[in-house]
């Protein structure tokens, strides 16, 4: 959606230099024999559940790191995150009350306070303006899953991913299951080909509703549309980009894995509200087949249902046998006997967000840039590709979807500003913006 005079992701685009005269480079923390020779300064973007998990095993990944600066829309997030922080790591939390930004611009207070690396975990919907302002702020960054909700906002971090890599940045993802030793294994077995050629793949993200809003919900009496839509931020496509990209953009992430991170001639899905009442704008359930040529098909199956089956499962089929995943990952023939199944290695980690971190310092720390923004950004495009399918009903192809402009809302609301909520797609109707 546009607004008259509203800056968005494609103007943005459009006025953006890449690299230039005004380049501002990484820090020069990073020296070969030094290691933690000097002290990160980390910032938080987004202190829920999951940003204070990152900052968790961001303060645990290097002996030589401080939290140095939180920043969310709202205040009792950040309290809520410091307190914890400070209860667990009490030697490496700096974080004054001056470095605590609250507010829709806090990012932008944060990126000036003197931090060495950010992790991105605000709503989605959020992440490519705070992605651009990090690279352009010349930062280390974390990126929690997906990078964007909208096309537009994909050709954003695209370029952002190019100008961190001209300013020597490491970028680690949060497609916790790629640093996961299991997948690790049984992703390189069947990739290299020891199983014969992949012939299929089929992913599912079945389970009940996250942190729904109640069928009568109403925004509450003296708050603005945005305020309220920020504060149930997973509820909104513009926010989330919806339980396909939101949640099981894991899935999608292992499928595009699977595919040597390929992306698909095309896509047909269909999708809808089965339970889903109220005043979000979000479907409940999608099913995706995604065309790779040559025969080979990526299954998505995702749904957010009370009283349902629940399943988080990946498989990757082969001419001679089937990886099963992501929480126990084996291998079985076509007869369903055992060929192949992971054993951890003594003394290795296993916590997959915990390794994410772990090998995105040492990355900082010896030069050997982590950069995975560029591929997170497929993943995400992969999702975004399959929600537009079925919101369209049309078999959308990836050049076609390449080529559009959706983007969900203008990057300059301000809390109190009126944003109705969008009536929910409806396939063979509502056309391909």
């Amino acid at each position: 959606m546009n607004t008259p005079n509203s800056a968005n992701r494609r103007t943005f685009l459009k006025t953006t230099t890449i690299v230039g005269a005004t380049t501002v480079l990484a820090p020069h923390i990073a020296r070969a024999g030094a290691a933690n020779a000097d002290t990160l300064k980390v910032g938080l973007i987004g202190c829920g559940g999951r940003g204070t998990g990152a900052a968790t095993q961001a303060l645990r990944a290097d002996d030589n790191v401080k939290l140095w600066a939180l920043a969310d829309a709202f205040e009792s997030k950040i309290k809520n995150t410091h307190q914890s922080l400070s209860a667990g790591f009490a030697d490496k939390v700096d974080c004054p009350p001056e470095r605590q930004f609250v507010g829709m611009d806090a990012y932008e207070k944060l990126l000036a306070s003197g931090v060495d690396v950010v992790l991105i975990a605000g709503p989605p919907g959020f992440r490519p303006q705070h992605i651009r302002a990090c690279v352009e702020a010349g930062k280390h960054i974390f990126a929690e899953k997906p990078v964007a909700v909208d096309i537009a906002g994909i050709k954003s971090v695209f370029e952002s991913a190019k100008m961190a890599h001209a300013k020597n940045l490491s970028i680690q993802q949060g497609f916790c299951w790629r640093t996961s030793p299991a997948n690790r294994e049984g992703f390189a077995k069947v990739l290299s080909g020891e199983f014969g050629r992949i012939t299929s793949f089929y992913g599912t993200y079945l389970g009940g509703p996250v942190r729904a809003l109640k069928p009568n919900a109403q925004k509450p009496e003296g708050m603005s549309d945005v305020e309220w839509q920020v504060k149930e931020w997973i509820n909104f496509e513009w926010l989330s980009g919806g339980p396909l990209i939101e949640q099981c953009i894991h899935a999608i992430d292992k499928l595009n894995w699977a595919m040597g991170d390929k992306p698909p001639i095309a896509a047909v899905a269909n999708g809808g509200r089965a339970q889903l009442t109220g005043i979000s704008d979000q479907y409940d359930h999608y099913s995706v087949a995604y065309e790779y040529g040559n025969g080979v098909f990526g299954h998505i199956n995702q749904r957010w249902l009370r009283k349902c089956h629940s399943e988080n499962l990946s498989r990757v089929v082969c001419e001679g046998g089937t990886l099963y995943g992501p929480w126990k990952c084996y291998i079985e023939d076509s007869a369903g006997k055992s060929v192949w199944k992971y054993k951890a290695t003594k003394g290795q980690e296993q916590d997959m967000y915990q390794v994410e971190h772990n090998e995105f310092f040492a990355g900082i720390r010896s030069g050997k840039h982590v950069e995975k923004l560029e591929a997170m950004t497929k993943s995400t495009a992969l999702g975004l590709l399959g929600r537009e399918a079925a919101h369209t009903g049309k078999r959308l192809t990836w050049d076609a979807f390449m080529k559009m402009n959706t983007d969900k809302a203008p990057d300059n609301l301000k809390f109190g500003d009126a944003f109705p909520v969008p009536a929910p797609p409806i396939p063979g109707v509502d056309p391909a913006a």
